[in-house]
């Protein structure tokens, strides 16, 4: 990922949740928080309620790779959880992805799609 880094500390993901703003839909929670930087933080939470270990990670690598393939699209300096709900762990990639999209829509993160030879 080009400009995310990732969110790995507990304290890190509590203040998100505290302080940053939420919406959900039926697979997915998403919170957002303003940084001070050019850069994203993305931070991926499954919780046991989701599946044994095997499904929490498929259900992680699925959601970190639909906001790999959007974040040219995703506005800068802020930070972003994912949090899975149950419903996650029968979704295909392209209803996580879906859903991914709604959600950084509905929070006003997505820019325009550029065409690829605008010159």
């Amino acid at each position: 990922m080009k400009h995310t880094e990732p969110v790995r500390k507990n304290r890190c993901f509590r203040r998100i949740y505290n302080k940053g703003a939420s919406i959900a839909n039926r697979l997915l929670v998403m919170v957002t928080l303003a940084r001070n930087d050019d850069t994203n933080r993305l931070g991926v939470s499954v919780g046991k309620k989701v599946g044994n270990a095997v499904v929490r990670n498929k259900v992680k690598r699925r959601i970190k790779e639909s906001y790999r393939g959007l974040e040219h699209r995703v506005k800068r300096g802020r930070d972003v959880v994912i949090i899975a709900r149950g419903p996650c762990r029968d979704a295909t990639y392209w209803e996580i992805d879906e859903a991914i999209v709604r959600l950084l829509g509905k929070h006003g993160l997505l820019c325009r799609e550029e065409p690829p030879n605008a010159t």
